[in-house]
């Protein structure tokens, strides 16, 4: 009985082994696997931090032609706002420009024998239409 049982050892032994030889290169099989994945991950992730990089490159340039369009939009609200005050000032002057013409005009009808005569009849203005905005530049020079 003795061998008989020896050999059961050996066997058991030996059946031991295969099971850890199988675990063993099992294990290895899985780790094997885990590190291919773990390297595709890592590939995935170096591809897409580049698209991220270049994405983050993209907002900052953009942001930059932002910036730059509110400064130029600035400026010209800015030059828009100096014009409109030009022509205020345009405005103005032509309005003292025009009241200045209209009292030299009365002055010169009340000058002007004939319409102060018409005025006094009731008569209508005999000055032609077309001379009324326009009074003769040298007509105040000549008195």
């Amino acid at each position: 009985m003795e061998s008989n049982t020896v050999v059961w050892i050996v066997v058991a032994v030996l059946v031991v082994l295969a099971i850890a030889a199988v675990a063993f290169a099992a294990r290895r099989r899985s780790h094997a696997r885990r590190h291919m994945k773990a390297e595709r991950l890592r590939e995935e992730v170096t591809e897409h931090t580049a698209k991220v990089d270049k994405r983050a490159a993209l907002a900052d340039e953009t942001a930059a032609k932002g910036r730059a369009a509110e400064a130029d939009a600035q400026a010209k609200a800015a030059e828009a706002a100096r014009l409109k005050a030009q022509a205020s000032s345009h405005h103005d002057a032509v309005a003292e420009s025009r009241e200045e013409l209209e009292e030299r005009r009365r002055r010169a009808d009340h000058l002007d024998p004939k319409t102060r005569a018409a005025d006094d009849q009731g008569k209508e203005d005999i000055r032609r239409p077309d001379r009324e905005s326009r009074p003769d530049p040298g007509q105040f020079d000549r008195q």
